[in-house]
């Protein structure tokens, strides 16, 4: 695949876009005059759905992730995929973070308060652990 292969085929489906959005204009305010501006919106729509077809080869090694179209059809730009899913993942990771920090210091408290309790008991477990820390 080359670059203006990939070049080719959004020029060509900007331009399919922009057609069926003017070819849209004309027919809700029809008048007979304007038959022959439908028709070559229809036959530019045509020519272009033709360049799509002959492109499509050159452009089949291309994967888009499913979820970039959902994200279309929500009404995103698919410019800003990238950064929501990056901005989404350290999101994720803060969380998970503070839930690692929240585990050690259930951890370092569980074993002072062991410690506490039971001296004997958790100088046993700290010396088959090789860990004389409190933590």
């Amino acid at each position: 695949m080359t670059s203006t292969a990939l070049d080719n085929l959004e020029t060509s489906l900007e331009g399919l876009v922009e057609n069926f959005r003017q070819l849209g204009i004309i027919v809700s305010d029809f008048q007979p005059q304007g038959q022959t501006a439908i028709n070559n919106k229809l036959n530019q729509i045509v020519y272009l759905l033709k360049e799509i077809e002959r492109i499509k080869g050159q452009v089949n090694d291309i994967q888009v992730p499913l979820d970039v179209f959902d994200y279309i059809d929500e009404g995103h730009n698919p410019h800003s995929y990238t950064k929501d899913c990056m901005e989404r993942s350290l999101a994720k990771n803060e969380l998970v973070k503070g839930k690692i920090d929240e585990y050690r210091r259930f951890k370092a408290l569980l074993l002072f308060e062991l410690s506490q309790e039971f001296p004997n008991e958790m100088s046993k477990y700290r010396a088959i652990r090789g860990d004389e820390r409190m933590s």
